[in-house]
């Protein structure tokens, strides 16, 4: 049997509104949606993401998910890309769970 998804508000283009409604099986299921099977380097960053925002209450830029996935998993520039390859804010800010950015400079 599969395990219950909370339900959680989202706006129109999927991101929820409320990041404390995220749990790690919506994130899963978000990461289904954009047909990524989540591995070890997926949740490093997701973690940080979800750390950062809780420590700070800003989504941290991409370079600063870089450097953590560059420091626990080595790897280029282009890990976070690798691993989210329709960008940063649409795959990897929803399926952590962040609100929209209200603007962003990186994909």
């Amino acid at each position: 049997m599969e395990a219950m998804i909370k339900v959680a508000a989202i706006d129109d283009q999927g991101y929820l509104l409320d990041p404390a409604d995220w749990n790690e099986d919506l994130a899963r299921e978000l990461a289904r949606q954009e047909n990524i099977e989540l591995g070890e380097q997926h949740w490093t960053a997701i973690r940080f993401m979800r750390d950062f925002f809780a420590e700070h209450q800003v989504i941290p830029d991409v370079r600063f998910v870089m450097r953590h996935l560059g420091e626990r998993h080595g790897g280029g520039r282009n890990l976070v890309f690798e691993l989210f390859p329709y960008g940063y804010v649409r795959q990897a800010c929803r399926i952590a769970g962040m609100r929209k950015p209200r603007s962003w400079s990186t994909g």
